[in-house]
C-alpha cells in the first residue's frame, strides 16, 4: 500500500498483516482521487472507518489541510498515527463508532470518506447522520465504497458512480446543491 501522488508520492504505508482488512485497491485509490483532484487543495476531510488511514493521507498529500480519522479499532489507529509519523504529517484521530464520530466532529467537511466493511449497509445511516448535523461544506461529497449498489437517500444525489471489479464507489452530494 503506497501514497499515489502529491507531495508524499510513492511512501509505502504500514499496513494490516493479512486479509482480516481490506485496503483500497491502488487502481481504485488513482481514479476516485483523479475525479476528487478539483477538490482536495485546502480541503477538511473526514476518514470514517479510516482502517489505516490510506484515503485521508492520500489527500493530506494532494494537499488537504485536515484531516480526521475514525475507527472503532484501536489497532487501526494506532497504524493510523504510524502512517502519519511516517510521512511527517498531522491529522485528528478518535477512536469512536462512526454515529459517534458523526456526532462529535465539527462540520464542514469538503469530503467525507466512508469505506466501512463491505458485508455491512452504513450508507443511510452515515447520509443522513451527516445531513442531520449538516457536515458538508458547500460542493462537500461523501465517497461511499461498498460491494453493492447504494442508493441515495432522500436529501441526496449520487453525483458520481464508479464500479471496479467488485468494488463499487459513489460519490454522494446534497440534493440541493
Amino acid at each position: 500500500m503506497r501514497i499515489i501522488a502529491g507531495k508524499h508520492r510513492g511512501r509505502v504505508l504500514a499496513a494490516f498483516r493479512g486479509n482480516a482488512v481490506r485496503p483500497t485497491p491502488d487502481r481504485v485509490k488513482e481514479s476516485l482521487f483523479q475525479i476528487l483532484s478539483d477538490r482536495l487543495r485546502g480541503a477538511r476531510v473526514l476518514d470514517l472507518f479510516a482502517g489505516s488511514g490510506a484515503l485521508g493521507l492520500e489527500a493530506l498529500s494532494r494537499g488537504a489541510k485536515e484531516a480526521v480519522f475514525c475507527d472503532v479499532s484501536e489497532e487501526s489507529l494506532d497504524l493510523v498515527r504510524r502512517n502519519l509519523r511516517l510521512l511527517g504529517e498531522s491529522g485528528t484521530v478518535l477512536r469512536l463508532d462512526f454515529a459517534a464520530c458523526l456526532q462529535s466532529v465539527s462540520p464542514a467537511f469538503d469530503v467525507i470518506f466512508c469505506d466501512p466493511p463491505y458485508r455491512e449497509n452504513y450508507a443511510e445511516r452515515v447520509l443522513t447522520l451527516a445531513a442531520e448535523r449538516n457536515l458538508l461544506a458547500p460542493r462537500g461529497v461523501v465517497v461511499y465504497e461498498s460491494e453493492r449498489e447504494e442508493e441515495a437517500p432522500a436529501g441526496w444525489r449520487a453525483a458520481d458512480r464508479r464500479k471496479y471489479g467488485r468494488t463499487r464507489v459513489v460519490l454522494f452530494e446534497r440534493s440541493e446543491q
